[in-house]
């Protein structure tokens, strides 16, 4: 949604809702083109901008690398709910919710880079899997939907509690970011469920998993 949408409260018609989500989209994979609204919280760290292991430093980026790809899947997720979303209020939710995480992907993006490397080039295929995995949990119905966005979040923060095992203390500005991302992650997991989201079948959360874990591996090294 565009900035002066969201100011005047005007309803989008169709066509400007089609080119807000290619806006959107552009501007998740056009390397530099997300800014955040909330400043980086590795601004406040006294750490190096780079580790002086070579490797670790790769590792470290190899794994903000599966953040990033992580946060491109969450636009996408966000925007393809919001398009088919049926009640007015879920689709607003789900559009503050992907502005939110606009500032994870700057963040993550920025960390990239002052760690020597580049986001994955997997993140368009990557994008148009997620758009099309929101918009039918969406067509599913809101409660499906919501329940989606929860599990969704809880399966990020696991994956944050495992990417902070793995990175050292002293490195302070990677935990920074990734601390921040937890506790926004898991307040989203936590509105979503109590907004009504229904609990997913075994199978689904499984099959979220696997996806998950393919996206984890690509990206780390690609």
């Amino acid at each position: 949604m565009n900035d002066n949408a969201r100011t005047t409260g005007r309803r989008l018609s169709p066509l400007d809702q089609l080119l807000a989500r290619a806006d959107n989209a552009l501007r998740t994979l056009t390397p530099g083109a997300t800014r955040g609204e909330r400043p980086s919280p590795a601004d406040a760290a006294h750490s190096d901008s780079r580790p002086a292991d070579v490797h670790q430093a790769r590792h470290i980026a190899g794994l903000m690398r599966i953040n990033h790809t992580g946060e491109v899947c969450a636009q996408a997720l966000y925007q393809g709910q919001a398009s088919t979303a049926g009640l007015p209020h879920v689709r607003r939710a789900m559009e503050e919710a992907a502005r939110e995480e606009e500032d994870h992907l700057a963040w993550c993006e920025d960390r990239i880079r002052e760690l020597g490397s580049v986001p994955s080039r997997l993140n368009p295929l990557f994008y148009a899997m997620s758009f099309s995995i929101g918009a039918l949990a969406g067509l599913a119905g809101d409660r499906w939907s919501l329940g989606f966005v929860s599990e969704t979040e809880q399966q990020v923060v696991r994956h944050l509690d495992s990417h902070l095992g793995q990175v050292p203390l002293e490195d302070e500005r990677t935990r920074a970011i990734l601390e921040q991302m937890r506790e926004d992650e898991l307040r989203h997991a936590v509105t979503a469920e109590q907004a009504g989201g229904a609990a997913l079948p075994p199978p689904v959360r499984h099959l979220m998993t696997v996806m998950s874990k393919v996206m984890t591996f690509s990206t780390y090294r690609v």
